[in-house]
């Protein structure tokens, strides 16, 4: 009888472990929290291709755990305010001017990325930041090792809690140009990375090692980000911006308040967006103002990336944007339909492209495509891309 007894609450553990599993979703926002439950539970069934990529992935976050902290604070460079915990970078299309005295002020070579800007180390390693939280934080997710949850949770802490090295929460100084300015509103594009960040710690707080304090402190630092964004000069400047730099300013705006708990907040800017898309894509799908730019299919692409991000955001604040379409009957699919030929190489390009064009950046389009608009055919043409592409996260997160 007390077998028996023993086996029965054996079983009713089982069956509480596997209803948790299923029924609480990961905190996350860009990622799709009902497909990494699905993904979870391919992985307790033992599903070969699954697992292939998990340890793919645990590679990846093995090679990250000997990651050594980052911070504003490495940077050999002190900003203006005399404060090293200020975010700092040059703008990247700017070039010393030898026809000028001192080569000041610098001038543009849209296109032409100088690489004096590396010296400044802050752009770059919040970069590397997000690559490494967000690998080690699915790491943690599909194998509940919590050696990758301690490694991200110390990453995190050192750039954004702990008093000597965390970053003050403003973009004052970024993208400055010599002899013309110490910092513009066009820089706040270099804090992308923060909407990936924000996912990983949502995966996060199901470990051990990412406290509720740690989680919440987050949250008022991207809150006074977030404060700053609406309301400084810098943010704007962004705010208004009608090409893609507007784009990602509602990207970042949107994830940062609906990170923070602010729906409503989100919402109106998901709203708001929708005159930001009436202005960009014609009937055709043409995104002008990014076509004129010295790399228009990676700049037609690269905004294409920022509405899909923000037609994911505006989702959770109850706004459709996939299906959106402006006066002219044009919207994200029908400009992500223009650029999908040239993407792939199926048509020639007729505007500039003075860089190569990645192919991983429409890869993981089409997989999100596939899920937006339930359609096979995007998931077919990015498996004909499996040759050229090699992005373990993006498959376990997007699947194929």
């Amino acid at each position: 009888m007390k077998k028996v007894l023993l086996q029965i609450i054996f079983l009713l553990t089982i069956t509480i472990i596997s209803y948790k599993t299923i029924a609480q979703a990961p905190s996350v926002l860009i990622m799709d929290a009902n497909r990494l439950v699905a993904l979870k539970q391919k992985i307790n069934k033992q599903d070969a291709a699954t697992l292939q990529l998990v340890n793919a992935l645990r590679k990846q976050a093995d090679e990250l755990l000997n990651m050594k902290p980052v911070s504003v604070t490495d940077k050999a460079f002190t900003p203006v305010s005399g404060d090293k915990h200020d975010y700092m970078s040059q703008a990247p299309y700017f070039w010393y001017d030898s026809s000028k005295p001192n080569g000041l002020p610098y001038m543009r070579k849209d296109g032409v990325r100088n690489p004096e800007i590396n010296k400044i180390t802050d752009h770059k390693n919040l970069g590397e930041l997000d690559n490494a939280c967000r690998t080690l934080a699915l790491a943690w997710y599909c194998t509940g090792d919590e050696k990758y949850a301690t490694k991200a949770t110390a990453l995190l802490r050192h750039w954004f809690l702990n008093d000597a090295t965390k970053m003050n929460p403003n973009l004052n100084f970024a993208q400055a140009i010599p002899g013309i300015n110490n910092g513009r509103g066009i820089g706040i594009i270099e804090t992308i990375a923060l909407t990936g960040i924000a996912d990983a710690a949502g995966l996060l707080k199901g470990s051990t090692s990412f406290s509720n304090a740690d989680f919440t402190s987050l949250q008022q630092w991207y809150a006074q980000y977030l404060n700053w964004m609406l309301t400084s000069k810098n943010g704007n400047e962004e705010h208004a911006a009608k090409n893609n730099h507007g784009t990602w300013y509602y990207a970042q705006a949107i994830d940062f308040a609906l990170f923070t708990g602010n729906t409503a907040k989100a919402k109106e800017l998901a709203e708001e967006s929708k005159k930001r898309m009436d202005l960009q894509i014609d009937k055709e799908g043409k995104m002008q103002l990014e076509l004129d730019r010295t790399n228009g299919l990676g700049y037609s692409t690269f905004n294409l990336q920022a509405w899909f991000r923000v037609a994911t955001l505006a989702k959770h604040a109850g706004i459709n944007l996939w299906q959106y379409e402006n006066q002219q009957h044009a919207g994200i699919r029908t400009a992500f339909d223009w650029v999908l030929p040239y993407a792939l190489g199926q048509k020639q390009w007729t505007y500039q492209q003075i860089s190569d064009y990645k192919k991983n950046n429409i890869y993981s389009l089409l997989l999100q495509a596939a899920i937006a608009y339930d359609d096979t055919k995007y998931g077919a043409m990015a498996k004909q891309l499996d040759n050229e592409v090699d992005d373990v996260v993006v498959d376990l997160v997007y699947g194929r």
